[in-house]
């Protein structure tokens, strides 16, 4: 497959994924350009689980481009591992953290770094980790957390750490399922802030099903429907799209 070289960070051209002749994209195309936050909404069965696992490498789509860095990478050849190494990283809705270490050895553990056998046997904390991790954990709001066993957190904070856990990993696209799925008002006011703070330096791509904590976010969204772009824009625009409405948000 030949890649097209783009401007964009990452480009989707045509993809489709056909599962035991069920379409679960069809065509679809999407551009993400460099520090962009997109929100990626739809019905459930649109293909945005789908449309994610093909740019994570866990799903090769049937026919159609996935390439990355201007087109340099072309997704479709490459492994989950080696995607990743790219600088891809994606939060699944239920936070996987390890709940018996504490907050900052999550973040140690996430850390990039070399993990040959040898080069972890042999192991020491360097003054710029614990700089990184004490900046880590400020910007994901648990600072005053760290010695806390993950499992203590609230559900909230346990999506926070993961966040940190992907950024201690120095993504250069973060891929974020339903981040303010069964959080507080606060704690999903304070995702929203979290969010916008990260893509002032990095990609990100939000799925997310609350249209309040969409409209907070105020970036342009994209609305997927059987497995292609029904509408995209501003979220007004898109939530005024009489077909949206039809297949989607209802009246």
């Amino acid at each position: 497959m030949q890649t097209t070289t783009t401007p964009s960070l990452l480009y989707l051209d045509a993809v489709s994924v056909v599962f035991d002749g069920f379409r679960a994209l069809n065509n679809l195309s999407l551009a993400i350009d460099q520090h962009e936050m997109r929100a990626i909404i739809g019905p459930n069965g649109a293909g945005k689980t789908t449309m994610m696992d093909v740019i994570t490498g866990k799903t090769r789509p049937t026919s159609g481009q996935a390439s990355f860095e201007g087109g340099k990478y072309d997704l479709t050849k490459l492994d989950e591992a080696s995607i990743a190494q790219l600088g891809i990283g994606r939060k699944f809705q239920t936070p996987t953290v390890f709940e018996m270490h504490t907050v900052e050895d999550n973040l140690r553990l996430a850390l990039k770094a070399d993990r040959r056998a040898v080069p972890t046997l042999f192991w020491r904390e360097s003054r710029a980790e614990r700089e990184r991790v004490d900046s880590l954990l400020e910007r994901i709001r648990l600072k005053d957390h760290r010695a806390r066993k993950a499992a203590e957190l609230s559900h909230g904070q346990k999506q926070w750490l993961e966040i940190g856990m992907l950024l201690a990993q120095e993504p250069k696209l973060l891929l974020v399922d339903e981040p303010a799925a069964g959080m507080t008002d606060q704690e999903t006011a304070d995702t929203a802030d979290l969010l916008r703070e990260i893509a002032r330096t990095r990609a990100v791509v939000v799925v997310e099903h609350d249209m309040v904590f969409v409209r907070d976010l105020g970036v342009k969204v994209t609305c997927l429907h059987e497995g292609s772009v029904l509408a995209e824009g501003p979220l007004d625009q898109v939530s005024a799209n009489e077909r949206v409405i039809e297949v989607y948000l209802g009246r």
